[in-house]
């Protein structure tokens, strides 16, 4: 009689692995150049992340270019105070963090998910730590179906994952189709907005009196996010974090 050979699951997975590795080899996931394992960046592409560490606004969370201080606020936080109640972001918008984004965003790499889902883990910090649930921005169903997937939601459910908190992919929804922000002056962005979001119809309970972290890829303007922490916060959200990926900054302030 032949022998047979039985897979576990762990074996199984460890030959699925190969399979991929050598179908798809590994590449960095920022300039694409061959790497050890999935889902990475190459050591050129690491050292060029710029993350954002401290000092940065208390607020708004942009980087300070020296250190003002503990609790400074920058001026545009001080003279137009937000909805939400911090900011928290991992890199500014630019190389290997730009890359991911748009990988993730527009090239379909869900892959990339549970590694900056990672990265966004540490930014959010004591918010994190704190908050009683995390819920993504959402899209609107129609985007929804052209795209396929909420890059954002995508983002929120691994770092719900990895923080071991609640996930509320379904408590706050786009009522309204709008236009594409990219290309649209700052004010115009509000107004493309302004209404867009609602707490969906019973689920009030998992807003009200309760701590959140709002999770985004990135922050521009911050009138998306902007807008989803007013209808967070008329049905009684407590505090509100806003977690992104990437801010669009040029430079320290």
């Amino acid at each position: 009689m032949h022998n047979l050979v039985l897979f576990n699951g762990p074996s199984l997975r460890r030959a699925g692995r190969l399979l991929r590795d050598l179908v798809y080899p590994p590449g960095c996931s920022g300039c694409g150049i061959r790497i050890g394992e999935h889902g990475g960046l190459c050591g050129n592409c690491w050292v060029t992340v710029r993350f954002i560490e401290r000092p940065f606004c208390e607020v708004l969370g942009l980087p300070f270019s020296h250190d003002p201080g503990p609790g400074m606020l920058c001026a545009e936080a001080i003279a137009h105070p937000p909805p939400f109640d911090r900011l928290r972001a991992v890199a500014i918008h630019d190389g290997p963090a730009r890359a991911l984004v748009h990988s993730l965003k527009y090239r379909d790499r869900g892959d990339l998910a549970p590694l900056m889902a990672g990265w966004m883990l540490r930014a959010g910090g004591e918010a994190i730590a704190a908050c009683d649930a995390i819920l993504p921005v959402p899209l609107h169903r129609t985007r929804l179906f052209t795209r396929k997937f909420n890059q954002s939601a995508e983002l929120a459910r691994h770092l719900a994952r990895l923080a071991e908190k609640p996930y509320l992919p379904a408590t706050l929804a786009r009522i309204r189709r709008t236009s594409q922000q990219v290309g649209l002056t700052a004010l115009a962005r509000q107004d493309n907005v302004r209404g867009a979001f609602a707490v969906r119809a019973g689920r009030e309970d998992e807003v009200f009196g309760r701590r959140l972290v709002l999770v985004d890829d990135v922050y521009t303007t911050g009138a998306t996010v902007a807008a989803c922490a007013r209808a967070l916060k008329r049905q009684g959200a407590a505090d509100i974090t806003v977690l992104t990926f990437a801010m669009a900054i040029a430079e320290p302030i």
